[in-house]
């Protein structure tokens, strides 16, 4: 990251807070459609990545509802796909602008970040496999999903995942499907790779080790960003035409600085988690899948419990959950205050609201914060029944803040997704919620650049750009164009 001295007198076009995929993303984005725009980057920690888009602080998955099963909701007696379209849509665009940077001969390595890893969906119980196959018979008319394979046969399971079918019952009802273009991403890795050809190429310095304290409109250009380095102590005070807060779980409370209407209502929910971390490099060879689940009866969508093969620094990796937590904490590196000093007169009804119509989610926090090592395994062996307690240890993730936000019925609402909230002239952005997060880095850092820069995307030479760089972008995907544009992809990023 740059050693260059901060120059003070700057003025900038963009001023990303956070060294994290979103910033990453919306920075190159931008300096692929006007090089010569002047953007900075300033995170808190001494390195990038380090909270929620490190390797160990998330799933890894890519996230392209091929087997994510709170994508695709049973309505009165039907399976809809809806959300999961546009979450696979999204994760291609993903893949499109990495394949576009490969193919520039920026990314050199895709395989560093990214690895071929089939997803597959596993279910058990005869309702559980009713469902699973409604869904398979939904999703393969999709040309989306038409490459989905479902089976209730043990030994194709067995094929699949043979850890999981070890010393199975021959009357245990179950179900299984899979689609073998999934992908597993260390996001850690591109998101140093992402800084990295911002720094090299296109002239965008990164300093760490820099806090935002504050951010105020100014009398001369549209913001001044307060800083300090946590190193010498040192403040600046930079100038900003637009700025975008990409902080993770704390973007809401530098969000709650800032003078804008938009930020009214807005309240967060931290939530921890936790994984089941395989030390057996013998059962790690024996899983080379991502495995989804359902979440339990009355249990979050987070909750979701998935087996996955993971690559993170060269190394095979295996590992269970995930599991809930609790802390006050907004960021992984955050204070325990957090939660108190972000409930402001304006957010304390949501906060209300979403609390009370949200009191199973506080049993089953209760549950997961209380539960021992053993009752952890007790979930793991549902996927794999001869679980050594021994081979198994629990490794913190990464800390996450759920959206709460007004809601006229409800007083309050508690919302799983991401949300970019901005100024009406969009001169400044903030994402605030989790998952699918990294996955969708791309299309959501678009919609900030349609708030921020419309003007970059509209214009002739920008839409040249774009066409290229993301095909899918503004256009309808017919099935032609989304199969070509896959195969491309694959290409280009070696799967």
């Amino acid at each position: 990251m740059s050693k260059a001295k901060l120059d003070s007198k700057q003025e900038y076009d963009l001023i990303c807070v956070g060294g994290g995929i979103m910033s990453a993303t919306l920075s190159l984005i931008s300096k692929l459609l006007k090089p010569d725009l002047k953007v900075l980057i300033v995170e808190r920690l001494s390195e990038v990545a380090q909270e929620s888009s490190a390797a160990w602080n998330n799933a890894g998955t890519g996230h392209s509802a091929l087997c994510e099963l709170n994508y695709c909701p049973e309505e009165d007696g039907k399976v809809v796909i809806d959300k999961a379209i546009k979450i696979c849509q999204q994760f291609e665009e993903s893949k499109q602008f990495w394949s576009y940077l490969a193919t520039l001969g920026l990314i050199e390595d895709p395989d560093s970040f990214i690895a071929s890893v089939p997803h597959h969906s596993w279910v058990l119980g005869k309702e559980n496999a009713d469902y699973l196959e409604h869904r398979f018979n939904t999703m393969k008319h999709h040309f989306m999903f038409d490459t989905i394979q479902f089976t209730k046969d043990k030994s194709k399971m067995k094929e699949w995942f043979p850890l999981i079918m070890n010393n199975r019952d021959e009357d245990e009802v179950m179900a299984a499907s899979r689609i073998d273009r999934g992908t597993e991403v260390n996001y850690g890795t591109l998101t140093k790779t992402l800084f990295n050809i911002l720094e090299t190429k296109f002239d965008t310095p990164v300093y760490c080790n820099m806090e935002v304290k504050d951010i105020d409109p100014s009398p001369d250009i549209d913001w001044t960003v307060e800083m300090e380095n946590l190193e010498t102590s040192q403040k600046h005070n930079l100038e900003s035409k637009h700025v975008f807060i990409g902080a993770g779980g704390g973007s809401l409370l530098l969000l709650q600085k800032v003078e804008i209407d938009e930020k009214e209502g807005y309240g967060g929910f931290p939530i921890s988690g936790e994984w089941l971390v395989c030390k057996n490099e013998a059962i790690i060879k024996q899983h080379n899948a991502k495995v989804y689940s359902k979440a339990g009866l009355g249990d979050p969508p987070m909750s979701t419990p998935h087996l996955d093969t993971r690559y993170i620094n060269g190394k095979r990796e295996l590992l269970f959950g995930p599991f809930a937590g609790f802390s006050p904490k907004f960021l992984k590196e955050g204070s325990n205050f957090d939660l108190f000093k972000s409930v402001k007169f304006d957010n304390i009804s949501p906060l209300l609201g979403a609390f009370w119509h949200n009191l199973p989610l506080t049993k089953y926090l209760i549950e997961q914060v209380t539960s021992s090592h053993e009752d952890r395994m007790k979930e793991l062996r549902k996927f794999v029944k001869d679980a050594n307690s021994d081979d198994w240890e629990i490794l913190v993730a990464g800390q996450r803040v759920q959206i709460i936000k007004k809601d006229e019925f409800e007083g309050g609402v508690l919302q799983f997704g991401t949300e970019v909230v901005s100024s009406k002239d969009g001169s400044i952005t903030c994402l605030l919620g989790a998952s699918p997060g990294a996955s969708t880095a791309t299309s959501v850092m678009l919609q900030v650049l349609e708030k921020a820069f419309p003007e970059l995307l509209n214009s002739e030479e920008g839409k040249t750009v774009m066409d290229k760089m993301i095909p899918f972008y503004n256009t309808e995907v017919t099935e032609d164009l989304f199969k070509a544009q896959l195969k491309k992809s694959a290409v280009a990023l070696k799967l």
